[in-house]
């Protein structure tokens, strides 16, 4: 009866680890042999443990990675020339509390987005919020706000996140209106947040993306003056999942 009103209190205070943690234990039969002081650690870890997860479930849901990645399925085998030891580095999120960026650039299907995602994951499981977007479809969806009169409302949101990814950047060139947007972006995060940026394009043609020339200076200076560069070169590793699918065959 003292358990089964226990359990009942656990549930209503939604001491959802405890709970299932008290629960187990009594079916086992396996605090027996235990002191009050390891039943009351054992619980609270439970409960300390369901709560982590569901905080990092919840920033993962928030983030909308375009992949599923994570820094153990990188394969820096691979012909990309990938600088194994500087991205090991950037996985332990000291770039975020720094207030770094990162600059990813490679030709389509060497990884790019799958190694910002990766660090984006990373960045959840240390605690940090984060936002992954196309950069196109951020354009897109800022310039709805200004027609609705949310604009201000979704660039403190933006401002808000400790690791913004951009990805696809220059895929399209900017009008006047975007180059605003995204400088406002940039102005918000410069020296308090961190942005990734992934791009087909080398950072240095940048430039030819802003149709404003201050602008673009404004902007270049804010992404680049404190970001770390990886530049991906070699095939696609689509195709080189394809090619290896087929030998296998």
């Amino acid at each position: 009866m003292l358990n089964e009103n226990t359990l009942s209190k656990m549930k209503e205070m939604n001491l959802t680890g405890m709970y299932e943690a008290f629960k187990t234990q009594q079916n086992l039969h396996e605090n027996a042999n235990m002191t009050i002081d390891q039943v009351v650690a054992m619980l609270i870890d439970a409960e300390f443990d369901h709560k982590q997860n569901k905080r990092l479930a919840l920033r993962l849901a928030i983030a909308k990675l375009r992949y599923p990645a994570s820094v153990e399925q990188i394969d820096f085998n691979a012909n990309r020339t990938l600088d194994k030891n500087l991205f090991l580095r950037l996985t332990d999120c000291n770039f975020i509390k720094q207030s770094e960026n990162i600059v990813i650039t490679g030709m389509t299907g060497t990884g790019k987005s799958y190694l910002a995602c990766a660090v984006g994951h990373q960045a959840c499981l240390n605690g940090y919020k984060v936002l992954y977007s196309n950069f196109g479809k951020l354009l897109t969806k800022l310039k709805m706000a200004k027609a609705d009169n949310s604009y201000l409302r979704e660039i403190i949101k933006i401002s808000n996140f400790d690791l913004l990814i951009l990805d696809d950047f220059g895929l399209q060139t900017m009008d006047h209106s975007a180059n605003i947007s995204l400088l406002e972006i940039l102005e918000d995060r410069y020296g308090n947040r961190s942005t990734i940026i992934a791009s087909q394009i080398p950072s240095e043609n940048w430039y030819e993306l802003f149709e404003n020339p201050t602008i673009a200076d404004a902007c270049l200076d804010r992404i680049i003056h404190n970001a770390y560069k990886l530049n991906l070169e070699g095939e696609s590793m689509r195709k080189t999942i394809k090619t290896s699918c087929s030998k296998k065959k």
